[in-house]
């Protein structure tokens, strides 16, 4: 698939609008994600994905190519989504989809692989109570969670998207992490301090 995507982004670059297109195809499902992570509401995210898009077609004769392409596309969208943001003056919920949960490592206390009602129960205040704290949180550092625990980037993708140091996301994250872990434990019901590695 890379060496699809190679030969579409040459096409796109030299102005090939069909070859965009299919990179866009490709590529939306995952910009359209991180759009509504950050925004919480289908239709924002739809519109800011759509916006991602845009400007990524404008610039893409500018891409130069020293990162991949899905690396310059979330940093498009994650300033087009801050920029919407700053924009409303409001702050946005965010909301993290049930399915994001299964890819989180959180600690399995259960021995037996099949679980209980008790433990659906208990996944679905943890689930809830995750969502809930991701909405308080500071947007920079809900980002930089977002972007390296839900969405598995590294620490050079992530600071070639938010345009900082790897040592200041490594410090950025460790700061998230422990606003997180702060708005988890408030809630006397469920400590996840193990949740926040």
């Amino acid at each position: 698939m890379e060496k699809i995507n190679e030969n579409l982004l040459h096409k796109a670059r030299n102005g090939d609008a069909g070859a965009f297109e299919e990179l866009m195809v490709v590529y939306y499902s995952k910009v359209y994600n991180i759009c509504y992570r950050m925004l919480n509401n289908t239709e924002d995210a739809y519109e800011q994905a759509q916006e991602t898009f845009i400007k990524a077609f404008k610039y893409i004769k500018d891409f130069k190519g020293n990162c991949a392409i899905y690396t310059w596309l979330y940093r498009i969208a994650t300033n087009v989504c801050l920029d919407y943001i700053r924009k409303n003056k409001k702050r946005k919920e965010v909301s993290i989809e049930q399915s994001t949960f299964e890819d989180l490592q959180l600690k399995d206390s259960l021995v037996s692989d099949i679980p209980g009602p008790e433990k659906i129960a208990e996944d679905n205040a943890r689930k809830q109570a995750i969502r809930t704290a991701m909405t308080k949180m500071n947007e920079k550092n809900r980002l930089v969670i977002i972007l390296r625990d839900f969405m598995g980037l590294s620490y050079d993708e992530i600071s070639e998207i938010i345009k900082i140091p790897v040592g200041t996301v490594k410090s950025r994250i460790s700061r998230a992490r422990n606003e997180l872990r702060e708005l988890l434990c408030k809630d006397k019901e469920h400590l996840f301090t193990d949740y926040v590695k």
